[in-house]
């Protein structure tokens, strides 16, 4: 806790709380015997000003200690789940430049009965995608529904991280299940399960049970991949015929839509251009 206390007081000050600590140094350095009463102001401001320095950094890191206490409460006892983004709303309301929205979640896991909430979270630059994505991670406690949304794993799911798996039992082979939200939701509570943490390349070698499960998860996914016309011939193509490189697919209708909830949270269209382009 004192560590915590310690980075939130260098944090204020950081953000123009010194201004306190500044005008206390100056009055006891030079304010005092003949300017005591012209500058006695420069005592009581900074002493004000510190004063609330403190209790900021105070509140920030009992904020921080709940907050952390809360993730590890859940990472231990909560059920991961998969929340849906139903909707995407704007509050007018910025954070470091950066937007806080609303956002409505349906979510649902295993154990879980479904729910409905509504949030707020600040779409930075990586968040962004994974809001307009509509697919977030988020951890539950089954006796209340009280979460908290996973943003590491959310990107895992919503394809921001890269998610491949080598088996040496497969000559070393390479699978890339990234974005594919039903596997990864099912390898992540595997891991979680057995107590392996997330963090960057996970080696479970050591857990040949884990190691089993997740194989046969992962070969599931990438044989359902496989197109069902993989296996007809490519037609011959004429060596003497010009090369002409194939149009890119339109965008889909999901993609369009995501761009355009994209371009209004971050400020870029009007409430009414959003309205007439949706």
């Amino acid at each position: 806790m004192v560590g915590r206390y310690v980075k939130a007081q260098l944090l204020v000050l950081l953000c123009g709380g010194i201004v306190g600590p500044i005008f206390l140094g100056v009055y006891f350095t030079i304010g005092r015997g003949m300017f005591a009463d012209s500058m006695r102001w420069m005592f009581w401001t900074g002493l004000l000003i510190t004063a609330v320095d403190v209790l900021v950094a105070i509140a920030l890191a009992s904020y921080g200690a709940r907050s952390a206490a809360k993730t590890q409460m859940l990472e231990a006892n909560g059920v991961l789940a998969l929340a849906q983004v139903t909707a995407i709303g704007e509050t007018g309301t910025r954070i470091n430049d950066q937007p806080l929205v609303t956002i409505g979640l349906h979510v649902e896991g295993p154990g879980l009965r479904p729910f409905d909430v509504k949030d707020k979270v600040i779409a930075s630059v990586t968040r962004l995608p994974l809001i307009t994505g509509r697919k977030l991670v988020v951890l539950v406690d089954p006796a209340t529904n009280e979460y908290q949304i996973d943003w590491n794993r959310s990107a895992l799911v919503g394809g921001m991280m890269p998610a491949e798996f080598t088996l040496a039992e497969d000559g070393d082979r390479t699978y890339d299940l990234s974005g594919q939200a039903g596997p990864l939701m099912e390898i992540m509570q595997i891991l979680k399960s057995n107590g392996v943490p997330m963090n960057g390349t996970i080696d479970i070698r050591s857990n040949p049970v884990v190691r089993q499960q997740v194989m046969n998860v992962v070969r599931r996914a990438a044989a359902q991949r496989v197109p069902p016309a993989a296996h007809m011939a490519t037609p011959p193509v004429d060596p003497a015929a010009p090369y002409v490189p194939p149009a890119p697919p339109p965008p889909s209708t999901a993609q369009r839509l995501q761009e355009l909830e994209t371009l209004r949270a971050m400020g870029t269209i009007s409430e009414s251009e959003y309205t007439t382009k949706r």
